[in-house]
């Protein structure tokens, strides 16, 4: 059964719909019989749907091999102000991003090292909202040695991201809920 993207939209970013998340990322298509071309046209109608409620849709990387897309929404705004933080703006820097063109520059060198294979790139943890010592612990521990595992691997204050985690789960669960009884989605957007 082939979904469509404004289903795995609400399944996928209701956090970040809701206004709780300033990105989600999610993989879409590929064996569910939909080119990249078409994927590409749908993420371009969210695009525009949902820039009126600021937020944006992005295809990130496309895979030659599957056909899948790796989308990104998120909330412009909210990126500009993680990016401004002094310690994230540092670790970005550190990790060899010009942050002159700020988020979308930052987005265009990233979906480049998603495309170029190698090492995955672990500071998009960062723009979907994962506090900056849960990313650094997780690419210092190489994924090990977490306190709590759940939306991510937690190296810093388990019941602060347990408390998130919990949140992440109502939400999404609630806009399923009223998607499915018929409210359409741009209705459930809190709008920035």
């Amino acid at each position: 059964m082939t979904r469509s993207l404004e289903e795995a939209i609400i399944n996928q970013c209701a956090p970040t719909l809701a206004g709780g998340k300033p990105a989600s990322l999610f993989s879409f298509g590929g064996g569910q019989g939909q080119s990249p071309e078409v994927i590409r046209r749908q993420a371009e109608y969210w695009d525009r749907a949902l820039g009126r409620l600021g937020l944006r849709v992005r295809v990130l990387r496309e895979c030659p091999r599957t056909g899948g897309c790796l989308l990104l929404v998120y909330r412009p705004d909210w990126l500009e102000q993680l990016l401004a933080q002094a310690q994230i703006r540092a670790f970005f820097v550190a990790r060899g991003y010009e942050l002159s063109a700020g988020a979308e520059g930052v987005l265009a060198q990233l979906a480049d090292r998603l495309c170029a294979g190698g090492e995955y790139p672990h500071e998009i943890g960062v723009l979907l909202g994962y506090p900056l010592e849960d990313v650094t612990g997780f690419m210092e521990h190489g994924g090990r040695d977490c306190v709590l595992c759940g939306c991510w691997k937690c190296y810093g204050d388990p019941e602060a991201a347990r408390r998130r985690f919990a949140w992440y789960r109502a939400c999404t669960a609630a806009y399923r809920r009223r998607w499915r009884a018929g409210t359409p989605v741009l209705d459930l957007v809190k709008a920035a």
